[in-house]
């Protein structure tokens, strides 16, 4: 067993590699929108957020703990309700993780157009799409580790832009430009800012479902909740902490969903330098992320093939790695389509992607709760917390509706998810019809065997 265990991953390196996958363009990029629309208000709001992120991670947590499984929530959702929800959960994480990629790519273009703002988002999103596939195709082996250095690197970003920023709040060097004088107008958007700024709060803490892979390999996989939480704490300290800095520079009317709040305040201060520094590592972090979610994506079609739940030629691989070529191909081209859709819509697509790819894991974290309220059987403060995240969640999928610019988005989310049911649908009869087929041959067999009998029978 000490043996078993000494091959295991660590908890805190669990941790490390769950702030690496969360930390990215979805909250550098993806909180000036929460700010825009919540105002003040954005501040408890993530930190809601970050408590029911923590109870649908500890959800899937205590079910690893519990039962570890490579396949994670998919082979949870599997055990709870049948197959048809396993295949369901594998195609709506699928599509999620591939709006996301899409987001990261357009996330990066704009960054990088910073620096050559005549190159157009298009541009870059391509090159940077076939740039990571190059990187997984050539060495997808030290990715984790990667990952693991470039969170490092992360969070020394933001922990050095508060103190940046808060070194010069209190030398006097810099004046708030919009410090609330009291709860009213902190308050200011009111219930329907907060509605609307839940999605884009969840959205900052994508990348948790993550670790529910990776929590299958710790050494002591009981330790599964406790890295969440180390995790996720570091995570709300960070997020609320730099963002609550980035409004005291920057007001809430004056934040875009093209600029990253934290780059938007260092204009502010005329910090010339460090600007270009902290470019430089969201487009080196998000990059990061580019690449792993990638790999993961692919990988995770690999499994729906092997799985019979997904064409058999897409869970082809090549070579002694066993690349996930034929998956890379199908994901490529999903890449395309976004890379398409930023030469239409340059400015707006981020807003639009985030909405649609954060309702989609929304979904796919909502069947994980689901999943545990059923298999863990949790007491009375289990209950609670889980169905407190899950009115969260429902409450951020309906917050997109209520302003134009998240209806496509929604509605985007909403033909996936239809489109993802009809197929469950099919599918399911032709497994209920192929049961019923081998139920009619195995008592067929049974009667050529037991013949003028009951089969099996004998004896009572």
């Amino acid at each position: 067993m000490a043996e078993q265990e000494a091959k295991g991953l660590p908890w805190w390196q669990l941790s490390l590699f769950g702030a690496g996958c969360t930390i990215g363009t979805a909250f550098f990029l993806g909180s000036g929108i929460a700010v825009r629309t919540s105002g003040w208000l954005a501040l408890p709001v993530f930190a809601a957020v970050a408590l029911a992120t923590y109870f649908v991670y500890e959800a899937l947590a205590r079910m690893t703990a519990e039962h570890p499984d490579k396949g994670s929530f998919r082979t949870y959702a599997g055990q709870a309700y049948g197959r048809w929800a396993a295949f369901g959960t594998g195609w709506i994480y699928w599509f999620s993780e591939l709006l996301i990629l899409g987001g990261t790519l357009t996330a990066l273009g704009l960054f990088s157009q910073a620096w050559l703002p005549s190159v157009p988002l298009g541009a870059f999103a391509g090159g940077y799409a076939v740039l990571a596939l190059l990187v997984v195709v050539l060495g997808s082996k030290g990715i984790n580790a990667a990952e693991n250095l470039f969170a490092v690197v992360k969070i020394a970003a933001v922990i050095g832009f508060i103190g940046v920023c808060a070194w010069w709040l209190l030398r006097g060097l810099a004046s708030p430009s919009e410090a609330p004088n009291g709860w009213r107008e902190a308050a200011s958007p009111g219930w329907g800012g907060v509605w609307r700024g839940l999605l884009y709060g969840f959205y900052a803490f994508s990348g948790i479902e993550v670790m529910g892979f990776m929590a299958a390999g710790l050494r002591k996989p009981e330790q599964a909740p406790k890295a969440g939480a180390f995790m996720l704490s570091l995570i709300a300290v960070l997020y609320i902490g730099s963002i609550a800095l980035a409004m005291l520079l920057v007001p809430a009317a004056s934040m875009k969903p093209d600029a990253s709040p934290l780059i938007l305040a260092l204009d502010g201060l005329r910090l010339t330098a460090l600007r270009h520094a902290l470019n430089g590592v969201l487009i080196v972090s998000g990059f990061s992320i580019l690449v792993a979610s990638l790999y993961g994506v692919s990988t995770m079609l690999v499994t729906l093939a092997q799985g019979g739940d997904a064409p058999a030629w897409t869970g082809r691989t090549w070579g002694k790695r066993k690349l996930p070529a034929a998956a890379l191909l199908v994901n490529a081209a999903g890449m395309g389509v976004s890379v398409v859709l930023a030469l239409l819509l340059p400015r707006s697509l981020f807003e639009h992607l985030a909405t649609a790819g954060g309702l989609v894991l929304l979904y796919v974290w909502t069947i994980i709760v689901l999943s545990y309220l059923k298999l863990g059987r949790p007491g009375a403060w289990g209950r609670i917390k889980s169905w407190t995240a899950i009115v969260l969640m429902a409450a951020a999928a309906s917050g997109a509706l209520s302003e134009p610019a998240g209806r496509p988005g929604f509605y985007a989310s909403l033909g996936i998810a239809a489109a993802v049911a009809a197929a469950t649908f099919v599918m399911h009869r032709r497994w209920t019809a192929a049961a019923e087929r081998q139920r009619l041959r195995d008592d067929a067999r049974s009667r050529r065997r037991f013949p003028g009998g009951r089969a099996g029978g004998g004896a009572r």
